[in-house]
């Protein structure tokens, strides 16, 4: 037997930690704990005294030229001279930078560096990871050997549970008959629990140099049913992405037949990746797509893709296809050059009208590609963007539809007072081009000025100044079909110059066990004869009386039409709360000086000299009930011209969604091509059985032919109704949808979807 050295021995104390360095050094470890009376029989003082000379250095005094330094506690330390092995008992635990090992019994051997761990052993290495086994060997590196009975806790929260396993020469350990799921075990109450899904697998391979996990041979069971080979498949111990076939998606349409969707994704490296996905119908030929995501080092972008060969719709009234190369290109992305300066972008374009609904990619109208360079500084703005807009409406005019190249904007704001208030300056420009259509350039340089102040009895008073000059100018005004709308072709100027007081007067007190503000609001805003009609009104048409603008100082949105005149706005908010309880509502009134013509069309609730009553009212209950209610009543007669309601009651699990339009504003259509409309949208969701829900949602159509001559609906017409059933627990989500489509668009013909899904969580994919 070695010697023990004299300074350990004197210095040792109950489960005090010790550190030492370099692979030979873990016996000094093991040594290092309180020692039983046999331990040093036999030896001289001499011996003792001779071995302190070689004692390593103090836990307190530097390392240097060591590879791995290891902290060791026991309640009990032995050594065998015979077979020169060393063996520590009792809540034994071994640290080794960012590993730990504690079991109940551990032995080293001094011949082979072998130490072998029994007894209710976990290992936790430097990702977070939890090994659990009775039985385990480290090689003196502190890497582990063979195991039994093995079950490893990955931090990102799945479960490996293997029979037994061995660490190669190589470093990488093999796992025997293992299964893998990220479903918990047990239940709160600490019962035994089944997994809802699992992978199986005869063999599985851990290199802890990536970090990752292979399975070979595995399996998908599903409540302990065998279901689906999983080729290729392996999974990250650090919770990263790694390369691999995704679960197909299966889904029935009317447009496309049985749908089998299978993917691959690569992980290229830490900061990108690429998913290809195989689209196989049995009524359409098959269709690829992919999808390319980059993160840099000044931003992020995607590039999406869709590609087939189908037929499809070339003339809506006849019904005539042809076959044709379809598809569709969505990419997007944001750098941040700087603190100040970012670039961001998003371009969609598809191949005909139909193809993203034929596929179930997406029920948009329209497509918008934009590319946007912005500066933000403290006190500045400056905006340099272009907009193209692709319609996929069948019977829109692409041709009348504008690119907008190049829009700047750019504001200043001047933090010294003037007057005691702030100015902001303005400038503008914005150039659209038409293909069959007017072409409109416009330019204007502006300033603003606000003072706010908040008097001794309490009333919040702003005074704003505005100024701002524009120059138009336009071609081709006879292609747009409004004449309100076109202004005079070629260069026009215009000036505008605005004034208003605004006044809030909030009064606060208690009421319902709570509090309440009523803030009654007054508003005064003049503005000279502007000459609107001079100039063409692109960005200004889609107008209409609600909450939101009652108070602006501009009804119209947009720059192209400003309102001109003297008028007076009044109105009143009022806010109630208490426990749980919040009730807010806003209901005002806007009234002209003048009884001239306003250049605002009938039936947006401004035209005439005296406006319709305008309102909001919000309900909230902690977060059980949302209720909003939006309404227009028509200033004669009390009519309802707008009736919008949206409600949200119900918890995360159980809930129902509510809602409701109605425009009844009477407005001209050979003005505004928003035709009154009558909309209900519905969504519920019901859970029951603890994991199970049922879920529907639809929406109803029910203009009718009073409201919109055009239209042959009797007031009742789904557009697009969804049910199904799902089974989500902590692991596992699964589901039936059904959809059906009542409207024809092209090829995209209405009709029955059904789709199958489902997602294993702690796996990485759906």
């Amino acid at each position: 037997m070695p010697p023990i050295p004299t300074a350990f021995v004197q210095a040792a104390a109950p489960r005090l930690p010790y550190r030492f360095a370099g692979a030979s050094a873990l016996v000094f470890a093991l040594l290092a704990a309180p020692a039983s009376a046999q331990d040093a029989t036999g030896e001289t003082a001499e011996a003792l005294e001779s071995a302190a000379k070689t004692t390593p250095p103090p836990t307190n005094a530097p390392l240097t030229g060591v590879e791995r330094v290891v902290q060791f506690e026991a309640d009990e330390v032995a050594y065998d001279s015979n077979g020169e092995n060393a063996t520590a008992t009792g809540n034994v635990v071994l640290r080794s930078e960012q590993r730990s090992v504690r079991a109940d019994t551990v032995t080293w051997n001094r011949k082979s560096g072998l130490i072998v761990a029994n007894g209710n052993v976990r290992l936790v290495d430097e990702n977070g990871n939890q090994l659990y086994t009775d039985k385990l060997e480290l090689t003196d590196t502190f890497e582990a050997g063979s195991m039994e009975d093995v079950l490893l806790a990955l931090r990102e929260g799945g479960r490996l549970a293997a029979v037994r396993g061995e660490r190669m020469a190589d470093g990488t350990v093999e796992l025997d008959k293992a299964a893998y799921s990220g479903c918990p075990v047990e239940t709160t109450d600490g019962c035994p629990k089944k997994p809802s899904w699992r992978i199986t697998s005869e063999k599985v391979l851990y290199d802890p140099k990536t970090s990752n996990v292979r399975f070979k041979g595995a399996y998908l069971e599903l409540f302990g049913m065998r279901l689906l080979p999983m080729p290729g498949l392996s999974v990250r111990t650090d919770g990263s992405a790694v390369s691999g076939f995704l679960i197909p998606e299966i889904q029935f349409s009317e447009n496309n037949g049985v749908q089998v969707s299978g993917k691959y994704y690569f992980r290229v490296d830490d900061n990108k990746d690429l998913e290809l996905t195989g689209h196989l119908f049995t009524d359409a030929p098959p269709m690829i797509s992919g999808q390319w995501r980059h993160l840099t080092d000044i931003g992020a972008y995607q590039i999406t893709g869709y590609l087939t060969t189908s037929r499809r719709s070339t003339d809506v009234t006849t019904g005539s296809t042809e076959r044709d190369v379809r598809g569709y290109l969505f990419t997007n992305g944001r750098f941040q050059f700087d603190p100040n300066w970012s670039l961001d972008y998003s371009i969609r374009r598809a191949s005909d009208r139909t193809f993203l609904r034929r596929y179930d990619i997406s029920y948009d109208d329209r497509l918008r590609s934009l590319i946007k360079l912005e500066r933000v500084g403290d006190t500045s703005y400056f905006q340099l963007a272009g907009y193209a807009t692709q319609t996929l409406q069948l019977n829109a005019d692409q041709g009348q539809v504008p690119v907008a190249l190049p829009l700047i904007d750019w504001r200043k704001r001047i933090d010294d007072p003037v007057l005691g208030g702030k100015i902001e300056f303005q400038a503008n420009s914005l150039a659209l081009m038409r293909d069959t259509g007017q072409d409109t350039q416009r330019a204007f340089a502006g300033a603003r000025w606000d003072l706010r102040r908040v008097t001794g009895m309490g009333q919040l008073v702003t005074l704003t100044g505005l100024v701002r000059g524009d120059v138009y100018h336009s071609s081709d005004n006879g292609l747009t079909d409004t004449a309100i709308y076109r202004g005079n072709p070629g260069w026009e100027t215009r000036g505008v110059a605005l004034a208003a007081l605004d006044i809030q007067w909030p009064f606060v007190g208690r009421a319902f066990g709570g509090t309440q503000v009523i803030t009654p609001r007054v508003q005064f805003v003049a503005s000279p004869p502007i000459r609107n009609l001079a100039v063409p009104n692109e960005d200004a048409r889609a107008v209409d009386l609600e909450d939101s603008n009652l108070f602006a100082l501009n009804r119209f949105p947009g720059y192209d039409r400003v309102e001109d005149g003297a008028r007076v706005t009044y109105g009143v908010d009022y806010d109630l709360q208490f426990p749980d309880w919040r009730i807010r509502s806003t209901v005002g009134q806007s009234y002209r000086l003048s009884d001239q013509r306003s250049i605002l069309p009938d039936g947006t609730g401004l035209a005439e000299q005296v406006s319709d009553f305008v309102g909001r009212t919000e309900v909230r209950y902690k977060d059980f009930l949302k209720l909003t209610h939006r309404f227009r009543l028509d200033k004669d007669n009390l009519g309802v011209r707008r009736n919008e309601l949206d409600a949200t009651i119900g918890s995360s699990k159980t809930y129902a969604e509510i809602g409701y339009l109605r425009l009844n504003r009477n407005i001209s259509s050979t003005i505004e091509d928003l035709r009154d409309r009558e909309e209900l949208r519905a969504a519920t969701r019901i859970a029951f059985a603890r994991y199970w829900s049922v879920f529907g949602s639809g929406v109803f159509n029910l203009t009718d032919r009073e409201e919109d001559p055009t239209l042959t609906s009797s007031g009742f017409d789904p557009v697009r109704t969804r049910l199904g059933v799902a089974y989500e627990d902590e692991c596992l989500e699964l589901g039936l949808t059904w959809r059906r489509d009542y409207v024809d668009t092209g090829d995209a013909r209405r009709g029955n979807t059904f789709q199958i899904y489902f997602a294993l969580r702690n796996l990485g994919f759906r």
